[in-house]
């Protein structure tokens, strides 16, 4: 066999190397709480009356969310919650709320013609302000548990705690890396192929602007 077709079959596999382990999020080692002896926090409070506790109810419905694979796409819903396969970032947090008996549509809109002062909006739109991070900041702002920004913080970092960043928002996981960060539940792009992945650090200590539980 000639040396350039070796080579080119080498190259080939380099590149399907490469790809595996770009496009495999999840193939990175996974640890939990118990792992770094941190309590898991569980709420005092049940909204839905489910049985779960709000905390573990937001987590649990967030990742049965996310195994739908939704599909990425900005757009404008009459009924407020999108009705098809598709939704973005903050439809994530919507959805997990949702479940556990907090419907962010009625809160956010109730919130802003409360307190309309806060979110600077002209005009107010129930199906659409709930799907905005700026206005999901302010709401979660003044009426969760706020918490730190400081990633190397891990013990205070639980899974279904929300997390604002500049122009994205998602739900922290219970599964942690090997420095104890937890995973990011998220929606970001239309190329994403895992929803719950190890990026808190490659977005950066900076990009954090809010860290939220709810109470």
């Amino acid at each position: 066999m000639k040396k350039s077709v070796i080579r080119f079959f080498i190259f080939v596999i380099i590149i399907i190397v490469l790809l595996f382990f770009i496009f495999s999020g999840n193939t990175q080692k996974q640890d939990s709480d118990n792992s770094f002896n941190i309590e898991s926090y569980i709420s005092s409070v049940d909204k839905d009356n489910d049985g779960i506790d709000d905390q573990t109810d937001i987590l649990n419905n967030v990742k049965e969310y996310i195994k739908t694979k939704p599909k990425y796409e900005s757009k404008y819903y009459a009924t407020g919650y999108p009705n098809d396969e598709y939704g973005v970032c903050t439809d994530v947090v919507a959805k997990g709320l949702k479940g556990a008996g907090y419907d962010l549509m009625q809160l956010v809109n109730q919130d802003i013609i409360n307190n309309r002062g806060r979110y600077n909006i002209e005009k107010i739109d129930i199906n659409i302000d709930f799907r905005r991070v700026k206005n999901l900041d302010i709401y979660f702002k003044n009426n969760s548990i706020s918490l730190t920004t400081d990633l190397s913080k891990i013990e205070e970092w639980q899974g279904g705690d929300i997390i604002v960043m500049k122009d994205h928002i998602g739900i922290i996981s219970d599964k942690r890396n090997k420095n104890g960060v937890p995973f990011l539940i998220h929606h970001q792009s239309p190329e994403q192929i895992n929803y719950e992945e190890d990026v808190l650090e490659l977005y950066g200590q900076d990009s954090i602007v809010g860290h939220y539980r709810i109470s």
